[in-house]
């Protein structure tokens, strides 16, 4: 067994709450600096940086899980992850379909770019990224799981956008692979509101927008290797695998 470290929830440019200086190539670098082992990539109902963030990720021995921060129609915000690039491609076309048609204003909300790793931009994306879905909680970890990916409700301790503060409770039937803490969360001050659900694995992540918010906080992963099948045992607890926050 090994020790992992990991931030899993990363914003690029093409969030309109990221830096401009959020680039794939820019994030990777400061990854690497950080002694980072796994990155996870999760823009705002969108995956579109995925796929370039893993591939300059793992010329540097860097694992990239890649997905989305999805707002569900709730206005809770869901991380969701995806081990192959089919499956974030359906999952891509699914966010696509139903993210309304609100146009976005840069100067009020930012810029939502796609970049190359020369970080020219190749696409401004139109409609606002930051609005919820027309899908539920439910119906979000549904497709997710059925897809063969993971899902985890982001910042649960927070007053707003996060699963507590918007229902109130978790949903009896729903099926999550963690629970994600803000930064400054306190383990055991969460706990009371787990109730039946607390041997489910609590993360802490950074929800970095800018640079130099990279790993300020971290969950570390003890499993044999560094793939998705393994970050998925070691959130079951499986054989001796864990995660814990660091």
């Amino acid at each position: 067994m090994q020790i992992y470290r990991a931030d899993l929830h990363i914003h690029t440019v093409l969030s309109p709450c990221g830096n401009l200086e959020m680039s794939p190539v820019n994030i990777v670098k400061r990854a690497k600096e950080k002694e980072l082992d796994i990155i996870g990539i999760t823009d705002h109902n969108s995956t579109l940086h995925c796929e370039l963030t893993a591939k300059l990720a793992s010329a540097l021995g860097i694992k990239v899980m890649m997905g989305a921060e999805v707002t569900t129609k709730e206005e809770i915000h869901c991380l969701t992850f995806f081990e192959t690039t089919k499956t974030l491609k359906l999952f891509q076309q699914y966010l696509e379909k139903h993210l309304p048609h609100i146009p976005n204003d840069v100067n009020k909300f930012g810029y939502q770019v796609v970049v190359n790793e020369k970080e020219e931009i190749l696409e401004s994306i139109d409609w606002l990224l930051i609005s919820a879905i027309d899908q539920s909680i439910d119906e979000v970890e549904d497709f997710v799981h059925k897809l063969g990916g993971l899902f985890i409700p982001a910042h649960i301790d927070k007053p707003c956008n996060s699963l507590i503060s918007q229902l109130g409770f978790i949903p009896p039937a729903i099926i999550v692979d963690g629970f994600e803490l803000s930064k400054h969360a306190k383990p055991q001050d969460v706990l009371p509101l787990l109730n039946r659900h607390d041997t489910i694995p609590l993360l802490r992540n950074s929800d970095a927008h800018q640079l130099d918010q990279i790993a300020e906080a971290t969950t570390c992963f003890e499993m044999c290797e560094l793939t998705f099948s393994e970050i998925r045992q070691a959130l079951k607890g499986k054989d001796n695998r864990r995660t814990f926050t660091a």
